[in-house]
């Protein structure tokens, strides 16, 4: 039996041609399966429960999405809601699903798999050693500090999407997925090697990030059949090559061959990926191992606020003593505030230009012409935030820095006003592994018709 699985982009809400949908809608897949999610940009949207996307866009996607499901007659799966899983992100892409079905005039069967985690499991789990840490970096789990996150999700895997499935629903709109399991469990619902699934998802979750010239923005196709599968992009201005599919299968992953997911182990080291000519790839040889059931927790609480400044500097003279420079303003904003504890706030400089991406590991210290500044400050409320910074700005904007020939002003700014109030900025105060006994029995499922 041969299963066909379009993936219309990366990130549900990037947006794809049409022209390149209606194309893969045309060689008629079996599903359509979409990751609507990720944590790649931190916890902010996870801790203030806002979308990855936006609305408008997220809807764009969706209309064609729903249109070649209902066309097809086959399901439609969304992993990872709303961008972060949680409820509220969930709730947010059902109102679209919702108001879209009615404008459609399609009454569909949607199932809801709910991906939040109560906080009291967690913390007994914990009292039985069951919940490890997924970093050295991530603060213990208390009582206290679960009180004072925004909710917990976890990723699930393959098995309660199968349920769901085997229930006969027509979309099915997940909480916070790991990103191959949708994919996976739709090849596994149909009989197809776990193995070749999970690769698979692996593979397609990021659209036509694996062909060339890659995008997360365009439409994938892969297809499963007993041996091993295929993969290649709808619009044909992009070629799937054995060394783009190989590199991808590397793809944010601490081990080149190795990828652990929920109770399980892909070992890719054996699989053989042949050039099938006309942009497709075949890959075979992929191996898994079921290992005990552990699902990754995600949380996000308030750390605290920022404001920050974006300015540009010229002067040679300058560029040379920034930070001798920066070590004067800090000098002088705490002098100024000298009521406020040091440990109640934070000012954070970045030269882009000269270490701007890489910080302290950036090997080339060559200085250029010209250097983009950006200054944080964090701090405990968003008036501190925005009185510090204003301090920091124009202290260096003054600054009389050694051989300096002109009193016009150190910093070119952008935009007025300079200083831009962000607002609050979340931590991950949960990123962990727990163990399960039952990979279905925390994630519940809620079946409901759309469009009526």
């Amino acid at each position: 039996m041969k299963t066909t699985i379009l993936s219309p982009c990366g990130i549900l809400g990037y947006g794809f041609p049409e022209s390149s949908f209606r194309a893969a809608i045309a060689q008629r897949p079996d599903a359509i399966v979409v990751d609507a999610g990720s944590t790649d940009a931190g916890p902010h949207k996870l801790g203030a429960g806002t979308a990855i996307v936006s609305r408008m866009a997220c809807k764009k996607d969706l209309k064609l999405l729903m249109e070649g499901a209902k066309a097809l007659s086959i399901p439609l799966v969304i992993g990872s809601a709303g961008g972060s899983g949680a409820r509220t992100h969930v709730n947010w892409t059902l109102s679209i699903i919702e108001e879209l079905a009615r404008e459609m005039d399609w009454q569909a069967s949607l199932a809801v798999i709910w991906a939040d985690i109560p906080k009291d499991h967690i913390l007994a789990q914990q009292e039985k050693g069951g919940v490890t840490k997924m970093s050295p970096n991530v603060p213990d789990i208390t009582k206290e500090s679960l009180d004072a996150t925004n909710g917990v999700v976890a990723q699930m895997g393959a098995e309660p999407i199968i349920k769901a499935l085997e229930a006969g629903a027509q979309i099915i709109v997940c909480g916070r997925a790991y990103d191959p399991a949708p994919f996976a469990a739709v090849a596994m619902h149909r009989g197809h090697d776990a193995a070749l699934g999970f690769h698979l998802g692996k593979i397609l979750e990021c659209g036509t990030l694996c062909a060339e010239p890659g995008t997360a923005k365009d439409c994938m196709l892969g297809m499963l059949d007993d041996t091993g599968f295929e993969v290649w992009p709808a619009d044909p201005k992009r070629k799937c090559t054995p060394v783009t599919v190989a590199a991808h299968t590397f793809y944010e992953k601490d081990h080149p061959y190795i990828l652990k997911g929920p109770g399980m182990v892909l070992n890719l080291e054996g699989c053989i990926f042949t050039d099938c000519g006309e942009g497709r790839v075949r890959v075979e040889g992929s191996r898994l191992e079921w290992i005990p059931y552990t699902i990754k927790l995600e949380g996000a609480r308030l750390r605290a606020y920022r404001t920050f400044v974006l300015a540009g500097i010229r002067d040679p003279l300058l560029i040379s003593r920034l930070d001798e420079v920066e070590a004067e303003v800090r000098r002088q904003v705490k002098e100024y505030y000298s009521e406020i504890p040091e440990d109640q706030y934070q000012i954070n400089f970045y030269h882009y230009g000269i270490d701007g991406v890489m910080g302290e590991l950036e090997p080339d210290r060559t200085l250029p012409h010209e250097v983009g500044l950006m200054f944080e400050v964090l701090a405990g409320t968003q008036e501190m935030a925005n009185a510090i910074c204003a301090t920091v700005r124009s202290s260096y904007l003054h600054y009389g820095y050694p051989g300096r020939k002109s009193t016009a002003g150190n910093l070119a700014f952008p935009f007025a006003p300079s200083d831009v109030q962000f607002g609050a900025v979340y931590m991950f105060s949960v990123y962990h592994l727990m163990q399960v006994a039952d990979p279905c029995a925390l994630f519940p499922i809620e079946y409901r018709e759309v469009g009526v």
